[in-house]
């Protein structure tokens, strides 16, 4: 095997340098297709597997939560053993919990794989881009993120097409089964092109128990909010609350005790910082809200295949890959208040115009009257919000702290939108069985689109009243912003930008 060239010197027009392109454009796509299409899955999932509500949030919510308390600790440990050996360890693992997902006999252990899902993308997800930054010459790097981010972006375009060809056809198990083949690829060529590399400056122990103890934290919590429509105030669900609070409590203690925090306290001191990812846990858990009834309800309630139903949402994708550079250069120039106040004002009157969504919207009038201009506002809105809003996360800190600060932000998108789908059919008042009921689904979900709208209203009057950063203060927004805009469901997450 030729030796792999030195970290930091590669070209992003030579044949290494399409290589490292590909294997992270593989290997982030590979969580990316998995959130892209699992909640246009879900209702096929429940009739197949016979499950209730609650089993179908836990599909989601169980890859969030281990991704969301293990996604710091993934970018420490390929920063201390090795960024290309920790990215390839996450592939192997997260195609091994797909296969495991594929090949599920019951809800049981397709939640479980899930959960082991998330531990391999708390693996590989901070590795991508920090490969990336890690192999390319400085000269190349941005030209090498905005590929990256480019082709992701198109994966989380077609992703909902994919998605919906395969539940359709081949069954929802190939959703899982798909990733195995782009493992298959990836692997080896990271092995032979990538080169290793590590910080040098990564040193002190892991910070495992503050991983543990957040985990836990959050698993508490979204248990009793899963289990309370069925169990009710049952001592179990009472003590999962109780238990996740009294957690979530010493998690902040040992952070703020140790010398080596995996969320240090001492970043909360910028006012800014705060303030940004306050406004990003409120549209996130907005997002994964959504998304996540919005799928459920096309195709109960409006009759939607699950292709039908991923490509109806789809134009909300395409304009944030289409603006959302125009939308991070205007929140340089202009600063961040305006953009963080009126793109999730915008969002919110989107989710509003989905209230018009029932049981005649799946003719081709109906969606482009009742469909259509809601995800069009929603999508305008976005685009609006989610560059600005990463841009500002970087901003807000120092440049040496920009992946902790990422990283931090990242959580935060993944725990908001966990929190979201374990509460809002809770607070909705859906019943175990609501999903396979169309009456039913359809008057809950009149109830929670005002719920995931007011969360857009109150991180609208956060970004307002708190952020004054002035337009100078914030640093021009990162090509990487795109793929964050572009894996809206959910995560559209802002991408880990570790390294």
């Amino acid at each position: 095997m030729a030796a792999a060239p030195a970290p930091g010197e590669i070209r992003v027009a030579s044949s290494v340098g399409r290589w490292v392109v590909l294997t992270t454009v593989l290997g982030s796509g590979m969580a990316m297709l998995d959130s892209t299409v699992i909640n246009v899955a879900l209702p096929r999932i429940g009739e197949d597997l016979g499950t209730d509500m609650a089993a179908l949030q836990w599909t989601v919510n169980a890859y969030m939560l281990t991704l969301a308390g293990l996604i710091l600790l993934g970018g420490a440990l390929g920063d201390r053993y090795g960024r290309r050996r920790v990215f390839v360890v996450g592939v192997v693992w997260f195609a091994a919990a797909s296969l495991l997902c594929g090949i599920a006999p019951n809800a049981g252990v397709l939640i479980a794989a899930r959960a082991l899902q998330g531990v391999g993308g708390a693996l590989l997800t901070p590795g991508s881009l920090a490969l990336i930054q890690a192999s390319f010459h400085p000269d190349d790097r941005a030209r090498a993120v905005g590929l990256w981010s480019g082709f992701g972006g198109v994966g989380a375009a077609v992703g909902p097409f994919v998605g919906g060809w395969l539940v359709d056809g081949p069954g929802w198990r190939w959703v899982f089964l798909l990733n195995l083949p782009l493992a298959a690829i990836c692997v080896p060529v990271a092995l032979r092109h990538v080169p290793e590399s590590r910080d040098p400056a990564a040193h002190g122990r892991f910070d495992v128990l503050g991983a543990v103890l957040g985990a836990l934290a959050l698993a508490g919590v979204t248990y009793a909010l899963i289990e309370a429509p069925g169990r009710g105030a049952s001592p179990v669900v009472i003590g999962a609350a109780l238990g996740g609070v009294v957690l979530g409590a010493a998690f902040v203690a040992v952070e703020r005790r140790r010398a080596d925090p995996m969320l240090p306290p001492s970043i909360f001191r910028s006012r800014l910082f705060t303030s940004v990812n306050l406004v990003t846990f409120c549209v996130y858990a907005a997002l994964g809200g959504f998304f996540f009834l919005s799928a459920i309800q096309l195709q109960t309630v409006a009759g939607y295949s699950a292709l039908g139903a991923g490509t109806a949402l789809l134009p909300t994708t395409v304009l944030m890959l289409l603006f959302s550079a125009w939308s991070g250069e205007l929140g340089r120039r202009i600063g961040p208040r305006v953009p963080l106040t009126v793109g999730p004002l915008l969002a919110a009157a989107g989710m509003l115009l989905m209230l018009r969504v029932g049981a005649d919207s799946a003719s081709f009038g109906g969606y482009v009257t009742e469909v259509l201009p809601a995800v069009l506002v929603l999508g305008a809105g976005l685009v609006v919000v989610v560059a600005p809003l990463t841009a500002t996360v970087l901003a807000a800190v120092d440049t040496g702290r920009a992946g902790l600060a990422s990283g931090i932000n990242n959580a935060a998108a993944r725990a908001a939108g966990l929190i979201a789908v374990a509460a809002l059919p809770l607070l909705a008042g859906m019943g175990p069985e609501a999903y396979r009921d169309a009456g039913e689904f359809a008057s809950t979900f009149r109830r929670a689109m005002p719920m995931c709208a007011g969360l857009l209203v109150a991180g609208a009057v956060i970004a307002w009243w708190t952020v004054r950063t002035p337009v100078a203060a914030v640093r021009s927004e990162r090509p990487e912003c795109a793929v964050h805009c572009g894996v809206v469901a959910p995560p559209l997450e802002p991408e880990h930008r570790d390294g």
